[in-house]
């Protein structure tokens, strides 16, 4: 008898270890495949709902599996989407730079999804794992926002939403709910998948329960659409402060990657000459008179004064609010927002606080060489610290400098400060004519539904627009053309949950998916222990 089990056990053991590598192959393929949907999600498509097949994709993938096959699947699944998402990298660096700095760090993101996946893997066995994990992967994304050197926030979640019915949650929790609202959706169907897999496969006795299951987890899938349709309502564009004039002028620079390093003075020299059509335009009649001016950032140095740019805002006869690099004493350098009066010339300054690593500033100079061509002859710039606020006449404005809108708390706090509208200057130029243009103008979008105010982007080459408070696009330029318009937006000074809110509703959905991670651990490392005191028992 003992001899026949032992052949049993040689027979069966090997098909069990191909159907488990069959079955982890499969996971792996999924994954990959979900991740692709993910990135098809994002700007400029507007296909947002790809985003919650992607996150049922994953789900699938992770259901039932180990830690390891977690921590594999959530980093193909991060792979597949960062590779062709920040594909304008290349753009940037050109093939002489080749595509390692594009490489490493989409391996970077990878990483992130990767330890998230297997924390998934963990939790996702708990009563209610789709909550859990739809919390620990806003906190990954917080992770990934903030650490090292800052964080990376570029291709959270919700920044591929502003076209989706699940925008409207970003007045309600900013990102990170929208970020939550998606991956919970995603997830909840595949838990809906799966017992209904098990209701088709199973038992007759088991049917009930397994169906129950089944309704139970699609019903709940249902809960955060509901959610984001009620919170529509809620959203107003009305403008409750009055209406501005904003004119907008993108001067165009050279589609030329690093090569825009020497073409400082052409990217000013294209401003000041679209200011003149603009002021051609506005002299015959054709364009309103603006009463505020917005040029995008870096379009000119400054080191004291400047009578051009000083002359053009005073026959603009409007307050500027100018993206300028600017040199002090003791090579201080900094990329700054100047608010400029056509009576008294230059006053305010604002200085971008988040500053783009091996870009703006060095870390890690010794080997920064792997990373940047900016290393030879650059000085840091220096971060700013005050306030992202400027008074642009009688109006408030909150600013986010290009990088700076995909960080939340830049306006939040500026909205949070009591601001008219939020003003986004920024130097496209750099990546060409792929998708990150149309990424940058997502958050920014996104933004304005999270604070309820008029957004106004200024891109060195495009893409400028103006966004509504709802998040719509009323008016936007192409890419690398030279263009400028005049057009009223509306005033608003009440404030959305979002905005009051914080950061604690990223930390409330963040901290629920961590303990439910301890938790997790917890239970794991107790039923460890049970097993080993019944193996020297004997029980």
């Amino acid at each position: 008898m003992a001899a026949l089990e032992r052949e049993l056990l040689t027979a069966i053991t090997p098909h069990r270890a191909r159907h488990r590598v069959r079955i982890a192959l499969l996971r792996l393929v999924v994954a990959a495949g979900s991740g692709w949907l993910l990135y098809l999600s994002f700007p400029p498509r507007t296909w947002w709902w790809l985003a919650l097949l992607a996150f049922a994709g994953l789900g699938l993938a992770l259901h039932g599996a180990r830690g390891r096959t977690g921590l594999l699947c959530g980093l193909l699944f991060g792979l597949v989407f960062s590779l062709p998402h920040l594909a304008w990298l290349q753009d940037f660096l050109g093939e002489e730079f080749g595509p390692w700095p594009w490489l490493g760090l989409s391996l970077v993101v990878a990483a992130y999804a990767g330890v998230a996946g297997a924390a998934m893997a963990w939790v996702g066995t708990l009563p209610g794992g789709p909550v859990w994990m739809a919390g620990l992967f806003v906190a990954q994304e917080w992770l990934r926002s903030t650490w090292p050197l800052g964080g990376f926030p570029w291709g959270r979640v919700a920044f591929g939403q502003p076209d989706g019915w699940y925008a409207s949650l970003a007045a309600v929790g900013g990102a990170p709910l929208v970020t939550f609202a998606v991956v919970v959706t995603g997830f909840l169907l595949a838990w809906a998948i799966v017992w209904g897999w098990r209701l088709w496969r199973g038992y007759p006795r088991h049917r009930r329960a397994r169906a129950g299951a089944a309704c139970g987890y699609a019903v709940a899938a249902t809960v955060p659409l509901v959610a984001a349709g009620l919170a529509w309502p809620s959203i107003a564009t009305d403008a409750t402060v009055g209406t501005l004039d904003v004119a907008v002028v993108q001067g165009n620079a050279p589609d030329a990657g690093l090569d825009l390093l020497g073409a400082r003075e052409t990217i000013r020299d294209n401003h000041i000459a679209e200011s003149e059509r603009l002021l051609g335009r506005i002299a015959e009649g054709t364009e309103s008179e603006p009463e505020l001016v917005v040029w995008p950032e870096t379009a000119t140095d400054l080191a004291t004064a400047d009578p051009t740019v000083d002359d053009l805002v005073t026959r603009f006869d409007a307050p500027a609010l100018l993206g300028a690099m600017y040199f002090g004493g003791q090579d201080l350098r900094q990329n700054t927002v100047i608010e400029w009066s056509p009576e008294t010339g230059p006053g305010q300054r604002y200085a971008k606080q988040e500053l783009v690593p091996f870009s703006e500033y060095i870390p890690l100079r010794p080997i920064a060489g792997w990373f940047t061509p900016f290393l030879d002859h650059m000085v840091d710039m220096t971060p700013g610290t005050g306030p992202a606020v400027l008074d642009g006449g009688d109006v408030r404005a909150g600013v986010a400098i290009c990088y700076e809108a995909a960080y939340d708390g830049i306006l939040g706090k500026a909205a949070a400060d009591g601001v008219d509208l939020l003003v986004v200057p920024t130097n496209n130029a750099w990546f060409g004519r792929g998708e990150m243009s149309h990424q940058h103008l997502a958050m920014s979008r996104l933004r304005a539904i999270e604070h309820g105010r008029a957004t106004v982007v200024a891109a060195t080459s495009g893409i400028s627009a103006i966004v509504d408070p709802d998040g719509s696009v009323r008016r936007q330029t192409g890419l690398f053309t030279a263009e400028s318009f005049v057009e009223t937006v509306p005033l608003r000074d009440e404030q959305p949950l979002a905005t009051a809110a914080g950061p604690w509703p990223e930390r409330t959905l963040a901290g629920a998916g961590v303990l439910a991670l301890l938790l997790a651990v917890g239970l794991r490392i107790r039923d460890r222990s049970r097993r080993r005191a019944r193996g020297v028992t004997g029980e």
